[in-house]
C-alpha cells in the first residue's frame, strides 16, 4: 500500500470505501439479494500464495527487477489454475512503460520584482521536480500568481483560475481544500473530510490543464496531514511516472512545494498579507491574485526508462459479457530496502500486498466454482502501486476493457492476519450508489459500519481504486474493522498499531505460520458478495450528483 508523500504509515489500507445508506432504487434488497450459495474461501490456498510471494526468493517483488518475472509467473499460474482466461487479447500481461526522473544540480528558487531579490534553498525551503521527460528544466522570469486552493470544480460553481491565462505563469497554491478546518462534514468540500480537490496530485494536474509553467504548493502541517520532513524526503530521490507518447510535455515544466514561512516572505515582498489572502481563498467567488513578482529556477534531470507489467485474467459473463466488473490488487512491493538490525534488507511485503494477491486468487477460484455471472469479471494484479499507483494509472489510461463498459469494482490492499471482526472500516464517505450494495451485503453478513479514522487525510485517494474512480468508475475498497470477535476493539487496535509501528514498509513485514487467516477469509467473502452483486445486477452505479467524479461518469455513460 502506498502513502506517497502522505507521512501516514497507516497500514490498514484495505479499510476504504464509500460508505452510507443510499439504496439503489426502491427494490434494493431484492436487486442485491444474497447469492444462493457462497463458495468456501480456500484459506490454505491463500496461505500458500502469501507464503510463496513474500518469501526471500521473490526479493520483495520490486518492479523491473529480476524478481518481477518470478512474481508474474507465479501469479499467472495461480490465476490459470483457478480457471481464468488470459485477459489481454490472449496474453496474461499488460506492459507498463515507466520512467524515473531524478532532479539534480537544483538552483536556489529566486524571486525578483520586490524591493530586493529573495533566494530560497532546496530541501530546507522548497522542493521541486519535473513531470516532463527532459534533461534540463529552466523556469525563467515566470510571474507568480496566487490561485487560492487551485480548484476548478464546475459542479460546485468554483473556479480559482477564473478569468486568468496561466501561460508563462507560476501558480502558488494552498494545500487541502477550502473548508478543511471545519469539525463536521458540512461545506461545499465536505468539511473536515478531504475531497480529491484537496489532494496535491490534483493541484498539479489542474495547474497543467490551465497552462501554467510551474506550480508550487504551500506546505502547512495540519491541512497537509504530514510535516515538511515527509515532503523533503519524498522529493529527494527519483520520481516515477507512467511513460506517455508526448513524454509528459502537457504537464507543467516544474512542480514543487514551499514552506509556509517562505510563502509568507514572498507575499510580504509583494506587499500582500498572506493570512488575509488565505481567508479570501476560502470564500466562493475568490479571484486569482497576481503578486507582481517573478520566479526563477533551474535543474537537471536524470532519466531512466523501463517496463513493468500488470497481470490480467478474465471470466466471461454468460448474459452481458461486454459489461465488466473489476477485482484489483497490487502485486509489487519495495524490493531490497534498508537493512534492519539483523541485516535483513528485503522488504517482503507479506501483508502489503501478498495478502491482496492471495485474495484475488481465492476470489477467482470462488467465482469459477459459482459459475459465470451475468457480467464479465476482470481480475487485475497491478504493478507500481508503491511508486504512485502507476500500474493502475496505466491501465486506466489504456484499459483493455472499456471504462464506459466497466460497471464498477472492488480493490484489495493489505489484509490483516487477525481474526474476524464485527465491523467494517470505511473511508471516502457516501460518494456513490455503490453504498446501496454495501448496505445490503453488510446486513447479510451481520456487520456494522464504523466512522472513518482521520477523514481529513484523504485516504480514499491513495490506493489503486482511485485510478479508476477519477475516470468515473465507482470502486469499492472496504475491509474489516478493528472490533474483533475475539478481543474487541482493544485487540484489533493493538494489532493495527503493532503493524504500523513495527512492520509497515519494513523487512519485518513477513509471513508467519502463526497467522490467522479466518479474518482474511471473512474479508474475502465480503469482496465476493460485493463483486458478485455487481456482476449479476443490471444496475449502472453512479456517483452522487455533487461528487467530484460525477461529471466524468455521466460523460462516459452518455457515450455508450
Amino acid at each position: 500500500m502506498i502513502y506517497r508523500n502522505s507521512g501516514a504509515a497507516v497500514a490498514r489500507v484495505s479499510a476504504r470505501l464509500m460508505a452510507g445508506t443510499f439504496l439503489l432504487g426502491l427494490a434494493a434488497s431484492a436487486t442485491f439479494a444474497a447469492p444462493p450459495a457462497v463458495p468456501a474461501v480456500d484459506q490454505s490456498l491463500m496461505r500458500d500464495v502469501v507464503k510463496t510471494l513474500s518469501s526471500d526468493e521473490y526479493e520483495g517483488r520490486g518492479p523491473s527487477t529480476p524478481a518481477e518475472a518470478k512474481a508474474l509467473n507465479e501469479i499467472v499460474a495461480r490465476l490459470k489454475a483457478a480457471g481464468l482466461q488470459p485477459g489481454n487479447k490472449g496474453s496474461w500481461l499488460q506492459d507498463v512503460p515507466m520512467v524515473a526522473i531524478t532532479a539534480g544540480n537544483v538552483s536556489p528558487l529566486t524571486i525578483t520584482g520586490g524591493a530586493q531579490p529573495l533566494s530560497f534553498q532546496r530541501g530546507t525551503d522548497f522542493v521541486a521536480g519535473s513531470y516532463r521527460v527532459t534533461p534540463h528544466t529552466a523556469v525563467k522570469d515566470s510571474e507568480l500568481v496566487f490561485v487560492g486552493y487551485g480548484i476548478n470544480a464546475p459542479e460546485l460553481g468554483w473556479n480559482d483560475y477564473a478569468g486568468l491565462d496561466m501561460k508563462g505563469k507560476t501558480a502558488v497554491i494552498l494545500v487541502n481544500d477550502p473548508d478543511y478546518a471545519l469539525e463536521t462534514e458540512d461545506g461545499a468540500f465536505k468539511g473536515r473530510r478531504m475531497t480529491y480537490y484537496g489532494r496535491w496530485t490534483y493541484k498539479f494536474e489542474e495547474a497543467a490543464r490551465q497552462g501554467a509553467t510551474a506550480a508550487i504548493i504551500v506546505h502547512d502541517t495540519f491541512p497537509a496531514a504530514y510535516g515538511w520532513n515527509v515532503v523533503e524526503s519524498s522529493w529527494s530521490g527519483g520520481q516515477y511516472f507512467v511513460q506517455t507518447p508526448n513524454d509528459g510535455m502537457d504537464q507543467t515544466e516544474a512542480n514543487g512545494w514551499m514552506q509556509k514561512p517562505v510563502a509568507e516572505a514572498i507575499f510580504k515582498a509583494a506587499g500582500r498579507d498572506f493570512s488575509e489572502l488565505v481567508k479570501a481563498a476560502g470564500q466562493k467567488g475568490f479571484k486569482p491574485v497576481p503578486l507582481g513578482l517573478k520566479a526563477n529556477l533551474t535543474f537537471d534531470n536524470t532519466l531512466k526508462k523501463s517496463t513493468s507489467h500488470n497481470v490480467i485474467g478474465v471470466q466471461s459473463g454468460k448474459i452481458r459479457p461486454n459489461e465488466y466488473v473489476l477485482y484489483t490488487a497490487h502485486w509489487d512491493h519495495l524490493g531490497h530496502c534498508k537493512a534492519d538490525a539483523k541485516g535483513d534488507g528485503i522488504c517482503n511485503g507479506a501483508v502489503d500486498n501478498a495478502t491482496g494477491i492471495a485474495s484475488l486468487v481465492a476470489l477467482a477460484k470462488m467465482n469459477r466454482q459459482a459459475g459465470a455471472p451475468a457480467r464479465s469479471q476482470v481480475f487485475l494484479a497491478v504493478t507500481l502501486e508503491e511508486s504512485g499507483l502507476l500500474g493502475s494509472e496505466y491501465y486506466a489510461r489504456n484499459p483493455v476493457f472499456p471504462l464506459a463498459k466497466t460497471v464498477g469494482g472492488v480493490n484489495m490492499d493489505g489484509l490483516s492476519p487477525t481474526g474476524p471482526a464485527k465491523n467494517l472500516k470505511v473511508t471516502g464517505g457516501d460518494k456513490s450508489d455503490l453504498t446501496g450494495i454495501l448496505k445490503t451485503v453488510e446486513g447479510q453478513m451481520g456487520l456494522y459500519q464504523s466512522p472513518e479514522d482521520h477523514a481529513e487525510r484523504g485516504h480514499y485517494y491513495r490506493s489503486d481504486h482511485f485510478s479508476m474512480a477519477k475516470r468515473g468508475v465507482p470502486m469499492f475498497a472496504v475491509g474489516r474493522g478493528t472490533d474483533l470477535v475475539a478481543g474487541g476493539k482493544a485487540a484489533g487496535e493493538a494489532a493495527a498499531d503493532d503493524y504500523n509501528k513495527n512492520r509497515y514498509h519494513q523487512p519485518s513485514d513477513e509471513y508467519s505460520a502463526s497467522w490467522d487467516f479466518s479474518g482474511m477469509a471473512q474479508e474475502v467473502e465480503l469482496y465476493y458478495r460485493l463483486g458478485r452483486a455487481l456482476s449479476n445486477s443490471k444496475v449502472w452505479p453512479n456517483w452522487h450528483p455533487n461528487d467530484e467524479f460525477r461529471a466524468i461518469r455521466d460523460k462516459s455513460l452518455a457515450g455508450q
